[in-house]
């Protein structure tokens, strides 16, 4: 029925949409052509009149072309140096820039003793008004005499030293502003790279909006570094001439101006003539700059500055330095509300011992390291806990800071073994198991022996005593169950878990020492031994205090704990196995009359390097000896020279404490001899005496006294009194000051010299 009667509405719809549509597309294509129309009307109408200003012929292509081109090319390096100056921008969107500083760490031995001090050394408190004319002079004369003039860059300066240097060939003036160099040393690193000129540069615009000139020159002055851990002209006066920067003359404040180019280069405790040489250059500057006559400045070149010797050849330098690297890092971890910034730091170096290392280091260097051809050598000392007693980073500090005991990548040789030997060993073998040395090849590598020849079948035990490179290669493919790659993985899984932070590449050498390995890493993970298989952290610090003296933070309550990597039955035939290397093989050099060790030997190819790493009950040892430059020795051995320095040091090292004894190994015999004549019997120099030094018990007492001081102070707001506190023991003259109960305080069980 819907069929036959259609719905009359149903069909009008239709022709509505139609009508619409088409009502549509006339309105659109009317306004598209009168937006066509309006556009050529806009269009000529723009032509008619930029036609007023056509160039053509020759001035168009002498002035329209280029200033169009350089307006372009402007722009777009404008935005390019906008986006590199962005991450520099950044830095100051801390409101407290102006207040930001380094750390500044002093630092004391284990007993409570200062040692030495590390970070900044400023004072920002003399106003600008206040520091002597020749001083302000001297700086602007050679570091940027236009510095009134211009806006934060100096332009004309620029390119004169841009001319300068082309012509020199190298780099002999400096373009840099004052506001540029402030800018550097407030918020960018000293990389020389283009990226790090343009932030300077944007960000000394940013200063100069910010502050004035004289405020800029203050900051300045305040906040460059100028050699000996001195920032700002202040402090470098007080520490080269011990005197405030109010009072300095004429030729110290030359002196002063000239170290801001390079204050290591040109600091007087390190090199004086450098200094003075520099400094006459700045007299010089004076006069061309017109801010001086030659008749003002003669008196200044007659008599130089005279700066103080600051050099001290017994400040442990080496350690200071690994020291406050650690100190750096820990204070990252501290919790974002603490700001402060100075800090009372006791670490974990005896210094005696330190001196004796020293000395040992330095003396048989001087007796064998001609005939040895080697000039270089590294040693670190460390209790069983990890803490390090001594460190030796090189022969001298001031000819090189350098420290090679934390930074040099050195192939560790035949004293890597002990960690294959330990994996050996978990992985089911005994000391007593037999292997054979015999030829041995992977892929195209087959290594060969120190010796030329091969043992046939041996234990273990004799194998590392003999320090067979073959075995050492089987025993990776053994504890692969003969895939030497999963072997060697194990190898590695372990050293790691001792202690080797240095990447170590899987290579078919890396069982006889081929990697990479530093002083301090190989010798820390040597303590896994003699701790029954537990690892321990290398350390430096054991307590931090603020500047008011409040305790923050204390390795035996802080720091990281032992854990255990390898089994103690494992550790133990370790122990068996190098006491045997020590007493019997090839580290027979290294022996201490009525003290057991164990400990092994290393030597690289072509005698590059020379090892001798060892250990007692008491304290953990390795001396690296080499040259810097990777040259062969004169078929040196870590048996020799390395175990001979390590003699020299740890038969000081034990002296005048209760030895010890290795786990395991039954007791050494009393020495027949003291060490001073045993060494001279055995052609050694002898050890000095060592001083008497507080017993376990002693430094056990101290820490409760001090704990009881602890809880004395804090208790006085609330009770206004103080409980009565027993006496100190005097077993040492220092033991009652308050530095040397703080040192105690915080020792974990144990810590006392040379256990």
């Amino acid at each position: 029925m819907r069929e036959l009667y259609p719905d009359p509405e149903r069909k009008q719809w239709k022709p509505k949409l139609q009508r619409f549509l088409l009502d549509s597309d006339a309105r659109f294509d009317n306004f598209l052509f009168q937006s066509g129309r309006w556009a050529r009307e806009v269009w000529e109408r723009f032509s008619m009149f930029m036609d007023r200003f056509h160039v053509g012929g020759w001035r168009r292509w002498i002035f329209v072309e280029p200033l169009s081109e350089a307006a372009t090319m402007g722009a777009g390096g404008f935005v390019v140096l906008l986006a590199l100056a962005l991450p520099a921008f950044r830095e100051t969107a801390d409101d407290d820039w102006l207040k930001k500083s380094e750390l500044a760490v002093t630092f004391l031995d284990r007993y409570g003793n200062e040692i030495g001090s590390r970070g900044i050394k400023h004072n920002d408190s003399i106003p600008l008004s206040d520091f002597p004319d020749a001083l302000i002079k001297a700086t602007l004369a050679t570091e940027d005499r236009r510095f009134y003039e211009h806006f934060g860059i100096d332009l004309p300066g620029t390119a004169r030293a841009l001319v300068t240097n082309t012509q020199a060939g190298g780099v002999r003036q400096g373009g840099s502003s004052i506001t540029q160099q402030l800018a550097k040393n407030l918020f960018l690193t000293n990389e020389r790279t283009i990226e790090r000129k343009v932030k300077e540069a944007f960000l000394a615009l940013w200063l100069e909006s910010r502050l004035t000139k004289n405020e800029i020159l203050k900051l300045y002055l305040d906040r460059a570094y100028l050699g000996g851990g001195a920032f700002g002209v202040d402090a470098a006066a007080q520490f080269y001439f011990n005197k405030s920067a109010r009072d300095v003359n004429l030729s110290e404040a030359a002196m002063l101006a000239g170290m801001f180019k390079a204050p290591t280069k040109f600091a007087p405790h390190i090199n004086l003539p450098a200094a003075r040489a520099r400094a006459n250059v700045v007299l010089d500057n004076l006069v061309e700059s017109g801010f001086m006559t030659e008749g003002q400045v003669f008196g200044a070149r007659r008599n130089p500055a005279m700066a103080l010797d600051r050099r001290d050849d017994r400040a442990p330098n080496y350690f200071l330095d690994y020291a406050f690297d650690e100190m750096k890092k820990l204070v990252s971890t501290f919790p974002k509300s603490m700001n402060e910034r100075v800090f009372l730091v006791r670490t974990s170096i005896d210094t005696e011992l330190q001196r004796v290392s020293d000395d040992a280091v330095e003396s048989l260097l001087k007796q064998y390291g001609r005939d040895y051809h080697a000039s270089q050598s590294a040693m670190v000392i460390a209790d069983l806990e990890g803490g390090v007693r001594a460190m030796v980073g090189g022969r001298d500090y001031i000819s090189s800071q350098f420290n090679r005991a934390t930074d040099a990548l050195r192939q560790p040789g035949s004293s890597f073994k002990p960690y294959v030997y330990a994996t050996a060993l978990e992985h089911g073998m005994k000391p007593t198991s037999i292997v054979v040395d015999g030829p041995v090849c992977i892929g195209n590598w087959c290594p060969h022996n120190y010796s030329g020849g091969y043992g046939g079948s041996m234990t273990l035990t004799e194998a590392m005593k003999r320090s067979i490179n073959t075995i050492a290669v089987k025993l990776s493919i053994a504890i692969g169950k003969g895939n030497a790659k999963v072997g060697r993985a194990a190898i590695v899984k372990n050293a790691k878990a001792m202690g080797l932070r240095t990447p170590l590449p899987d290579t078919p050498s890396l069982p006889i020492g081929a990697d990479e390995v530093t002083v301090l890493d190989h010798t820390v993970a040597y303590a896994t031994f003699p701790n029954l298989g537990k690892s321990v952290t290398s350390h430096a610090i054991l307590e931090v205090r603020t500047g008011a003296g409040d305790v923050v933070w204390r390795f035996d309550r802080d720091g990281p704990k032992p854990r255990q990597v390898l089994p103690e039955k494992v550790a133990l035939d370790m122990i068996y196995m190098m006491n045997k290397v020590a007493e019997e093989g090839t580290g027979r050099r290294a022996l201490i009359d009525g003290v057991r060790i164990a400990g092994k030997t290393g030597t690289t190819n072509n005698y590059r390097d020379a090892w001798f790493v060892g250990y007692s009950a008491n304290l953990v040892a390795g001396v690296w000896v080499g040259n810097d430059d990777y040259s062969s020795t004169n078929r040196m051995t870590g048996g020799s020279l390395p175990a001979m320095i390590w003699h020299a040091a740890m038969a000081y090292g034990h002296q005048g404490i209760e030895i010890k004894n290795l786990p395991g190994i039954p007791p050494a015999a009393a020495p027949a001899a003291k060490p001073q004549v045993a060494a001279a019997e055995k052609g050694l120099p002898p050890p000095p005496l060592r001083p008497t030094v507080l017993t376990r018990r002693g430094t056990d007492v101290l820490v409760r006294i001090e704990r009881m001081m602890e809880d004395a102070s804090r208790a006085l707001p609330a009770t206004g009194e103080v409980s009565e506190l027993p006496p100190a023991p005097g077993p040492r003259a220092d033991a009652a000051r308050p530095e040397a109960l703080a040192a105690a305080g915080s020792s974990a069980p144990g810590t006392v010299r040379g256990n």
